[in-house]
């Protein structure tokens, strides 16, 4: 697999070999030691997720306190969606920066975002389907969101799928401004004190 670091530091684009016959094909589509010689250390896998999403469906921005922090590897088994990496960690020199990578059936690629990292998708099929492995099991009272709309942040959100699909928490959600002015942002300092505690076997602090 090829990996190559994105705009946002910590975020990965991970691109499996695909090899096929007339029989379909054969992918590995996550390696954790290719990952860990990549990011640094091991993702310590704690929970898997899967959504299913309509086209024009925006999930995220997304991110988790820090610590613990919810590292994820995401790709799609289903359809399409444009997946979005922003820089959350206040303090970072790419703070408020973004990325975003295509995952579909046709190339199968992952991105892998670290602790700290906002993660947002808007699917551009319907039944998208999107699978995560992430670095720890989900605590809803440590979980928050940026509203994907923020104009400061300015995510290109594709314009020709017609309407975009928000959940009200998602629409209600604050500002990269307001979120940080109330505190709920990472910092730069404590995502980077987390990083350096992981171990090249995934373990966790």
């Amino acid at each position: 697999m090829k990996i190559r670091e994105l705009l946002v530091p910590d975020s990965f684009e991970i691109t499996p070999i695909q090899r096929g016959d007339d029989r379909g094909i054969f992918l590995e589509w996550y390696r954790f030691d290719a990952l860990r010689d990549a990011v640094g250390h091991a993702l310590d896998l704690r929970q898997a997720n899967t959504s299913v999403s309509k086209r024009g469906v925006v999930r995220g921005i997304h991110f988790a306190d820090i610590p613990i922090g919810q590292a994820k590897y995401v790709t799609a088994i289903h359809g399409a969606v444009l997946d979005f990496v922003v820089d959350l960690r206040v303090g970072s020199p790419a703070f408020g920066r973004w990325d975003s990578v295509l995952l579909d059936t046709a190339d199968r690629k992952a991105v892998y975002l670290a602790e700290g990292l906002g993660h947002a998708f808007v699917a551009l099929t319907d039944d998208a389907t999107v699978s995560y492995l992430v670095s720890d099991t989900y605590r809803p009272e440590r979980e928050h969101g940026i509203t994907p709309l923020d104009p400061q942040i300015g995510l290109a959100l594709p314009s020709d799928i017609g309407e975009l699909l928000l959940s009200p928490k998602d629409l209600d959600a604050p500002t990269l401004e307001q979120a940080r002015d109330e505190g709920l942002l990472p910092t730069m300092d404590s995502a980077r004190e987390l990083y350096d505690s992981l171990d090249t076997v995934g373990s966790r602090p």
